[in-house]
Protein backbone atom coordinates (compact mmCIF):
# COMPACT_ATOMS: atom_id res chain seq x y z
CA UNK A 1 0.00 0.00 0.00
CA UNK A 2 1.27 3.46 -0.92
CA UNK A 3 1.81 5.91 1.94
CA UNK A 4 -0.66 8.79 1.79
CA UNK A 5 0.66 12.30 2.46
CA UNK A 6 -2.39 14.14 3.81
CA UNK A 7 -2.39 17.94 4.02
CA UNK A 8 -5.26 18.71 6.38
CA UNK A 9 -6.57 20.99 9.09
CA UNK A 10 -8.47 23.22 6.65
CA UNK A 11 -10.59 22.78 8.65
CA UNK A 12 -10.08 19.97 11.16
CA UNK A 13 -13.85 19.32 11.02
CA UNK A 14 -13.53 17.85 7.53
CA UNK A 15 -10.08 16.34 8.09
CA UNK A 16 -11.65 14.09 10.73
CA UNK A 17 -13.96 12.74 8.03
CA UNK A 18 -11.05 12.11 5.68
CA UNK A 19 -9.18 10.13 8.33
CA UNK A 20 -12.28 8.13 9.22
CA UNK A 21 -13.39 7.33 5.67
CA UNK A 22 -9.90 6.49 4.41
CA UNK A 23 -9.33 4.01 7.23
CA UNK A 24 -12.83 2.53 7.06
CA UNK A 25 -12.56 2.03 3.31
CA UNK A 26 -9.11 0.49 3.63
CA UNK A 27 -10.42 -1.95 6.22
CA UNK A 28 -13.51 -2.73 4.14
CA UNK A 29 -11.29 -3.74 1.22
CA UNK A 30 -8.47 -5.48 3.08
CA UNK A 31 -10.34 -6.75 6.14
CA UNK A 32 -8.85 -7.93 9.41
CA UNK A 33 -7.00 -5.23 11.33
CA UNK A 34 -5.88 -3.34 8.25
CA UNK A 35 -5.85 0.47 8.18
CA UNK A 36 -4.28 3.10 5.96
CA UNK A 37 -0.67 4.28 5.94
CA UNK A 38 -0.99 8.04 6.44
CA UNK A 39 1.41 10.86 7.14
CA UNK A 40 -0.43 14.07 7.99
CA UNK A 41 0.43 17.75 8.22
CA UNK A 42 -2.33 19.79 9.88
CA UNK A 43 -2.55 23.56 10.32
CA UNK A 44 -3.90 26.21 12.62
CA UNK A 45 -6.78 27.10 10.31
CA UNK A 46 -7.06 30.66 11.64
CA UNK A 47 -3.75 31.47 9.93
CA UNK A 48 -4.85 29.84 6.67
CA UNK A 49 -8.24 31.61 6.63
CA UNK A 50 -6.60 34.98 7.33
CA UNK A 51 -4.21 34.62 4.42
CA UNK A 52 -7.04 33.48 2.12
CA UNK A 53 -9.24 36.43 3.07
CA UNK A 54 -6.40 38.85 2.39
CA UNK A 55 -5.42 37.32 -0.93
CA UNK A 56 -1.97 36.26 0.24
CA UNK A 57 -1.81 33.15 -1.90
CA UNK A 58 1.95 33.31 -2.37
CA UNK A 59 2.38 32.85 1.38
CA UNK A 60 -0.15 30.04 1.36
CA UNK A 61 1.79 28.41 -1.47
CA UNK A 62 4.95 28.58 0.63
CA UNK A 63 3.15 26.95 3.58
CA UNK A 64 1.67 24.10 1.55
CA UNK A 65 4.78 23.40 -0.50
CA UNK A 66 6.81 23.24 2.71
CA UNK A 67 4.33 20.65 4.00
CA UNK A 68 4.52 18.73 0.74
CA UNK A 69 8.30 18.65 0.96
CA UNK A 70 8.24 17.37 4.55
CA UNK A 71 5.66 14.69 3.82
CA UNK A 72 7.57 13.38 0.80
CA UNK A 73 10.87 13.45 2.69
CA UNK A 74 9.25 11.36 5.41
CA UNK A 75 8.00 8.72 3.00
CA UNK A 76 4.73 9.87 1.40
CA UNK A 77 4.24 8.33 -2.05
CA UNK A 78 1.61 10.83 -3.15
CA UNK A 79 -0.11 13.91 -1.78
CA UNK A 80 -3.69 14.70 -0.85
CA UNK A 81 -5.15 18.13 -0.05
CA UNK A 82 -8.10 17.51 2.28
CA UNK A 83 -10.09 20.52 1.10
CA UNK A 84 -11.49 21.76 -2.20
CA UNK A 85 -10.37 25.39 -2.00
CA UNK A 86 -6.67 24.74 -1.54
CA UNK A 87 -6.53 22.72 -4.75
CA UNK A 88 -5.95 26.17 -6.21
CA UNK A 89 -2.33 25.47 -5.19
CA UNK A 90 -2.17 21.90 -6.51
CA UNK A 91 0.16 22.86 -9.41
CA UNK A 92 2.77 24.21 -6.96
CA UNK A 93 2.54 21.12 -4.75
CA UNK A 94 2.82 18.68 -7.66
CA UNK A 95 6.50 19.51 -8.06
CA UNK A 96 7.16 17.31 -5.00
CA UNK A 97 4.88 14.31 -5.66
CA UNK A 98 1.68 13.42 -7.52
CA UNK A 99 -1.44 15.11 -6.14
CA UNK A 100 -4.59 13.01 -6.12
CA UNK A 101 -6.97 15.77 -7.26
CA UNK A 102 -10.43 16.12 -5.72
CA UNK A 103 -12.04 17.61 -8.84
CA UNK A 104 -10.91 14.71 -11.04
CA UNK A 105 -12.57 12.00 -8.95
CA UNK A 106 -15.64 14.19 -8.42
CA UNK A 107 -16.02 14.63 -12.17
CA UNK A 108 -15.56 10.89 -12.72
CA UNK A 109 -18.27 10.15 -10.15
CA UNK A 110 -20.60 12.66 -11.84
CA UNK A 111 -20.07 11.09 -15.26
CA UNK A 112 -20.56 7.60 -13.83
CA UNK A 113 -24.08 8.77 -12.99
CA UNK A 114 -24.52 10.65 -16.30
CA UNK A 115 -24.41 14.05 -14.60
CA UNK A 116 -22.89 16.61 -16.97
CA UNK A 117 -24.51 19.73 -15.50
CA UNK A 118 -23.98 20.19 -11.77
CA UNK A 119 -24.62 22.92 -9.22
CA UNK A 120 -21.35 23.77 -7.48
CA UNK A 121 -21.44 24.94 -3.86
CA UNK A 122 -18.30 25.98 -1.98
CA UNK A 123 -16.25 28.88 -0.73
CA UNK A 124 -16.16 32.08 -2.77
CA UNK A 125 -12.59 31.21 -3.77
CA UNK A 126 -13.69 27.92 -5.31
CA UNK A 127 -16.71 29.44 -7.03
CA UNK A 128 -15.30 32.73 -8.26
CA UNK A 129 -11.95 31.48 -9.55
CA UNK A 130 -11.45 29.10 -12.46
CA UNK A 131 -9.14 26.38 -11.06
CA UNK A 132 -11.97 24.07 -9.98
CA UNK A 133 -14.55 24.73 -12.68
CA UNK A 134 -11.96 24.29 -15.41
CA UNK A 135 -10.82 20.99 -13.91
CA UNK A 136 -14.40 19.70 -13.98
CA UNK A 137 -14.84 20.99 -17.53
CA UNK A 138 -11.80 19.02 -18.72
CA UNK A 139 -13.82 15.90 -17.96
CA UNK A 140 -16.96 17.24 -19.64
CA UNK A 141 -18.78 18.38 -16.49
CA UNK A 142 -20.26 21.88 -16.50
CA UNK A 143 -20.50 23.75 -13.19
CA UNK A 144 -23.58 25.90 -12.57
CA UNK A 145 -23.06 28.60 -9.92
CA UNK A 146 -25.42 30.17 -7.39
CA UNK A 147 -26.01 33.92 -7.56
CA UNK A 148 -23.33 36.18 -6.06
CA UNK A 149 -25.59 36.85 -3.06
CA UNK A 150 -26.05 33.11 -2.54
CA UNK A 151 -22.30 32.54 -2.92
CA UNK A 152 -21.65 35.05 -0.13
CA UNK A 153 -24.15 33.28 2.12
CA UNK A 154 -22.68 29.83 1.45
CA UNK A 155 -19.21 31.23 2.19
CA UNK A 156 -20.45 32.74 5.45
CA UNK A 157 -22.07 29.48 6.54
CA UNK A 158 -18.87 27.57 5.84
CA UNK A 159 -16.50 29.87 7.74
CA UNK A 160 -18.75 31.21 10.51
CA UNK A 161 -20.50 27.93 11.29
CA UNK A 162 -19.34 24.68 9.71
CA UNK A 163 -15.61 25.21 10.29
CA UNK A 164 -16.49 25.74 13.96
CA UNK A 165 -18.67 22.62 14.16
CA UNK A 166 -21.91 24.64 14.23
CA UNK A 167 -24.86 23.04 12.44
CA UNK A 168 -27.76 25.48 12.09
CA UNK A 169 -31.24 24.43 10.99
CA UNK A 170 -31.73 27.88 9.48
CA UNK A 171 -28.56 27.52 7.39
CA UNK A 172 -29.64 24.06 6.30
CA UNK A 173 -32.91 25.56 5.02
CA UNK A 174 -31.02 28.31 3.15
CA UNK A 175 -28.66 25.84 1.48
CA UNK A 176 -31.49 23.57 0.44
CA UNK A 177 -33.38 26.55 -1.00
CA UNK A 178 -30.38 27.30 -3.22
CA UNK A 179 -30.30 23.67 -4.34
CA UNK A 180 -34.06 23.61 -4.95
CA UNK A 181 -33.83 26.62 -7.28
CA UNK A 182 -31.39 25.03 -9.74
CA UNK A 183 -32.12 23.06 -12.89
CA UNK A 184 -28.82 21.16 -12.56
CA UNK A 185 -28.81 17.35 -12.48
CA UNK A 186 -26.92 17.10 -9.17
CA UNK A 187 -25.19 19.24 -6.57
CA UNK A 188 -21.45 19.06 -5.92
CA UNK A 189 -20.64 19.85 -2.30
CA UNK A 190 -17.43 21.61 -3.30
CA UNK A 191 -16.39 22.32 0.25
CA UNK A 192 -15.48 19.38 2.46
CA UNK A 193 -17.42 20.86 5.41
CA UNK A 194 -20.73 21.02 3.51
CA UNK A 195 -21.51 17.28 3.89
CA UNK A 196 -21.73 17.92 7.63
CA UNK A 197 -24.93 19.89 7.05
CA UNK A 198 -26.27 18.58 3.73
CA UNK A 199 -26.94 14.84 3.81
CA UNK A 200 -29.70 14.66 1.19
CA UNK A 201 -31.36 17.17 -1.12
CA UNK A 202 -34.00 17.47 -3.82
CA UNK A 203 -31.40 16.39 -6.39
CA UNK A 204 -28.56 13.86 -6.07
CA UNK A 205 -25.70 14.97 -3.81
CA UNK A 206 -22.02 14.48 -4.67
CA UNK A 207 -20.11 14.51 -1.39
CA UNK A 208 -16.58 15.49 -2.42
CA UNK A 209 -15.01 14.53 0.92
CA UNK A 210 -16.34 10.98 0.63
CA UNK A 211 -15.67 10.65 -3.10
CA UNK A 212 -12.13 11.94 -2.65
CA UNK A 213 -11.40 9.75 0.37
CA UNK A 214 -12.56 6.56 -1.33
CA UNK A 215 -10.63 7.44 -4.45
CA UNK A 216 -7.52 7.99 -2.34
CA UNK A 217 -7.79 4.45 -0.98
CA UNK A 218 -8.21 2.94 -4.43
CA UNK A 219 -5.15 4.82 -5.64
CA UNK A 220 -3.11 3.85 -2.57
CA UNK A 221 -3.99 0.18 -3.10
CA UNK A 222 -3.31 0.05 -6.85
CA UNK A 223 -1.11 -2.96 -7.47
CA UNK A 224 -1.20 -4.08 -3.85
CA UNK A 225 -4.36 -6.14 -4.26
CA UNK A 226 -2.89 -8.01 -7.23
CA UNK A 227 -0.04 -9.21 -5.01
CA UNK A 228 -2.24 -10.65 -2.24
Amino acid sequence: MKTIGLIGGMSWESTIEYYRIINQETNRILGGLHSAKILMESYDFAQIAYLQENGRWDELSDILTDSARKLVNNGADFLVIATNTMHKLAPQIEQYAPVFHIADVTAQEALKNNFTNVLLLGTKYTLQEDFYKERLAKHGVNAVLPTLTEQDEVHRIIFDELCKGIISENSCVKLNAIIDSTDAQAVVLGCTELPNIIKTASIPVLNTAEIHSKGIVNYALEGALCQR
